[in-house]
C-alpha cells in the first residue's frame, strides 16, 4: 500500500523505512532536503513541495502529519485540505490535542475528506520493535488503512496471550486500536502519556531514595552504599516493576551511574497538561500524575538525582535532548 508522510524525523522517518522493509510504498516530504534524499536513497519517492508531495499520491490518497503539535501542525492540515479531494485521507500521528482533532474532522467532512488520528507510541525504537497505535476516526477510513497499522505494529511477538481475550478485536493484541471517532486516538494517547509521566516519577524518586541510602543523616549501622546499575538489572529479571523504562533505566545506569552527563532539566510536551486538564473537567483525582507534572516544572529550578534519571529515561525513549539551562 501506498503512504505519504510528511515530516522526517526521529519517528516519521523510521515510520516511512518499517513500511518500505514490509513492501509498501511512500512519498515523502520534509523542509530538511536532506532528510527527503536519506529516503529516497532507501527506496522513497521524493517530493519537493506539498503540491509535489499531493501530486505524486495514488488517489484515493492518504497522507501522514507526522510533526510537532501545534502551529505547524494546523498549518500543513490546512494546506493539505486545499490539495486534497473527497475520500482522501489526511493522518496526524504526532502529539496533538485531541480537541483539534475533533474541530478538523468537522472541518475536513464538508470537503468530504477522511481525517484520521493516531497517537503513535514507540519512539526512537519503533523502526526495529514496532509502534503501539491508538487510532481514532471513522470505520472506513481506519479499514482502509489497515495494511499500514499492521505492519508497524510490534505484533504479538512474545508477550503472553490474555486469557478471556477469545472473541474481541484482535488489533489490540496486535499493537494498535481503533479506539472510537475522531479525536478518541489522540485522547487516549494524551492519557498514556500522562501516565507514563507518573511512572518515570516512581522509578526517579525510588533510585533517589537508594542513592542517598549512605546519607550522614542516618546512623552508621543503618547506611548502604548500594550498586544501582545492579538494583536495575535485578529488578529487570522476574520482579513486579520490571518495565520497558526500567530497561532504559537499567542501560543509563550501566554506563554512568553518577548521571553527570544529564543536567536533570525536564521538559513536558503538552500531553501531561492535557490529562490533568481532562481530570479536572471529568472530577477524576489525578495525585500521582499531578505531582508527576508538576516535579518536571520543579526540575528547571533546581535538579536532583531524580531528576537526571528522568532525563536519562527521555532520551532513552525518545531520543529527547536537554534544552541548556538559561
Amino acid at each position: 500500500m501506498q503512504l505519504g508522510m510528511i515530516g522526517l524525523g526521529r519517528m516519521g522517518g523510521n515510520i516511512v523505512r518499517r513500511l518500505l522493509r514490509d513492501g509498501h510504498t511512500a512519498v515523502v516530504f520534509d523542509q530538511n532536503p536532506e532528510a527527503v534524499k536519506a529516503l529516497v536513497e532507501a527506496g522513497a519517492v521524493g517530493a519537493d513541495s506539498l503540491e509535489d508531495f499531493v501530486g505524486k499520491l495514488d488517489v484515493p490518497r492518504a497522507a501522514w502529519v507526522m510533526l510537532p503539535a501545534g502551529a505547524i501542525t494546523e498549518g500543513t492540515v490546512k494546506t493539505l485540505s486545499g490539495l486534497m479531494q473527497a475520500d482522501d485521507v489526511i493522518i496526524d500521528g504526532g502529539n496533538s490535542f485531541y480537541g483539534d482533532d475533533v474541530r478538523r474532522a468537522g472541518e475536513l467532512k464538508g470537503k468530504g475528506i477522511h481525517y484520521v488520528d493516531v497517537g503513535t507510541s514507540g519512539g526512537v525504537w519503533g523502526l526495529e520493535r514496532g509502534y503501539c497505535m491508538m487510532i481514532g476516526g471513522d470505520t472506513a477510513a481506519v479499514g482502509r488503512l489497515d495494511p499500514i497499522f499492521a505492519t508497524l505494529a510490534p505484533g504479538i511477538g512474545d508477550i503472553p496471550r490474555t486469557p478471556g481475550r477469545e472473541g474481541r478485536d484482535p488489533r489490540a493484541e496486535q499493537g494498535y486500536i481503533h479506539a472510537g471517532p475522531s479525536g478518541a486516538g489522540h485522547f487516549v494517547k494524551m492519557i498514556h502519556n500522562g501516565i507514563e509521566y507518573g511512572l518515570m516519577q516512581a522509578y526517579a524518586e525510588g533510585f533517589d531514595i537508594l542513592k542517598h541510602a549512605d546519607s550522614e543523616n542516618l546512623p552508621p549501622e543503618r547506611r548502604f552504599d548500594l550498586n544501582l546499575g545492579d538494583i536495575a538489572e535485578v529488578w529487570r529479571r522476574g520482579s513486579v516493576v520490571s518495565s520497558w523504562l526500567l530497561d532504559l533505566t537499567a542501560n543509563a545506569l550501566a554506563t554512568d551511574e553518577k548521571l553527570d552527563d544529564y543536567s536533570g532539566y525536564v521538559e513536558d510536551s503538552g500531553e501531561g497538561r492535557w490529562t490533568i486538564n481532562a481530570a479536572i473537567e471529568e472530577s477524576v483525582p489525578a495525585t500521582v500524575l499531578s505531582n508527576a507534572l508538576y516535579r518536571r516544572f520543579r526540575s528547571r529550578e533546581d535538579s536532583s538525582y531524580a531528576d537526571k534519571m528522568l532525563s536519562a529515561m527521555r532520551k532513552g525513549f525518545g531520543g529527547h535532548q536537554e534544552p541548556k539551562k538559561s
